[in-house]
């Protein structure tokens, strides 16, 4: 097998038929084996039937269904569970990653080149607020992260099979793809391409779900705001010693105690709050701990598809 795509597939009826079209047309031309991996993560809507009529039609496509609703990242890492190519590309369902730059990542490839991702140039169809949160959160991650994370580049991208084998060795619950991706190294080169617009339905990342994307990639990547923590408190103490040195020695050259209620109210707040961010700090610190020593697995697939003809898939890697 050459070639593996990952396409993970939530509530995606709308570009469902327009998606497989156009990559069975960009897939077709290469003159290559490949297969198409749709991974149904959790849909509610008639996603789910009809990549099983895609999979009865085109033996090439094999459906993975997972139990239940995992996520973006975890539905990709079950894609990468899966694939047998010799490499493999994810993209998106909702072809805001045109297909077309296949061929142009399989040439880089070619040449050597072990990871090949895709690097946006142009982000037509979005707000001006997701574009400048999306900048400015790439650049605030670079500058926690304790490795280089590419710029504007999302988890369209094409992998060699030495790179698949090491992100299925990485079984953490909290997921950052595109970290990890660049944490495990080999040869990689970013592809600069224009984003199109989304071609139907809505965004599967609202605001709340990019908070959390990012802040996956800060706390899975660095352990930067736990010294952030800790000079916060060490400036908090010197601030608190100043003080103290201060009304001490008012005390003793003049008959004048410290007074004004109103910075002592101010002082209490500050430290308050100083507490309560270091100690929430901590906290996902230590919740992501919980979680990981639970040992659960990633995510499980549907019962009723384990063992169906065309879609049958491996078992995933084990923990």
């Amino acid at each position: 097998m050459f070639l593996s795509v990952i396409v993970p597939c939530f509530n995606e009826e709308e570009v469902l038929p327009e998606t497989h079209r156009r990559l069975g047309a960009v897939l077709d031309s290469l003159g290559e084996d490949y297969e198409l991996l749709y991974v149904n993560d959790g849909s509610r809507d008639r996603t789910l039937a009809m990549l099983r009529d895609l999979a009865q039609r085109d033996r090439r496509v094999r459906v993975i269904n997972l139990s239940r609703n995992f996520g973006h990242q975890i539905a990709v890492s079950a894609g990468l569970d899966h694939a047998q190519g010799r490499v493999t590309v994810i993209i998106d369902a909702d072809l805001q990653d045109p297909p077309a730059v296949i061929p142009e990542m399989i040439d880089k490839w070619r040449e050597g080149y072990d990871v090949v991702y895709g690097q946006r140039r142009s982000r037509p169809g979005e707000s001006a607020f997701k574009l400048g949160s999306a900048r400015l959160f790439y650049r605030f991650l670079n500058l926690l992260s304790d490795r280089p994370i590419p710029l504007d580049a999302g988890d369209f991208r094409l992998l060699d099979r030495a790179v698949v084998d090491a992100m299925r060795g990485m079984r953490e619950y909290d997921r950052f793809l595109r970290g990890m991706v660049s944490w495990v190294g080999f040869r990689q080169y970013a592809l600069p391409y224009d984003r199109d617009a989304r071609f139907a339905g809505e965004s599967k990342y609202p605001l709340m779900k990019m908070l959390r994307l990012a802040a996956d990639g800060i706390l899975s990547f660095s352990v930067t705001p736990l010294r952030a923590a800790i000079v916060l408190g060490l400036v908090s103490a010197a601030l608190a010693f100043l003080g103290i040195v201060y009304a001490i020695v008012l005390r003793l050259t003049t008959s004048t105690w410290v007074s004004g209620w109103t910075l002592l109210f101010v002082a209490i707040l500050f430290m308050g709050g100083v507490q309560l961010v270091t100690a929430g700090i901590i906290g996902e610190y230590v919740g992501r701990i919980y979680r990981e020593v639970k040992g659960r697995p990633l995510y499980l697939l549907a019962a009723d598809d384990r063992d169906r003809g065309p879609e049958r898939a491996r078992p995933p890697v084990s923990r």
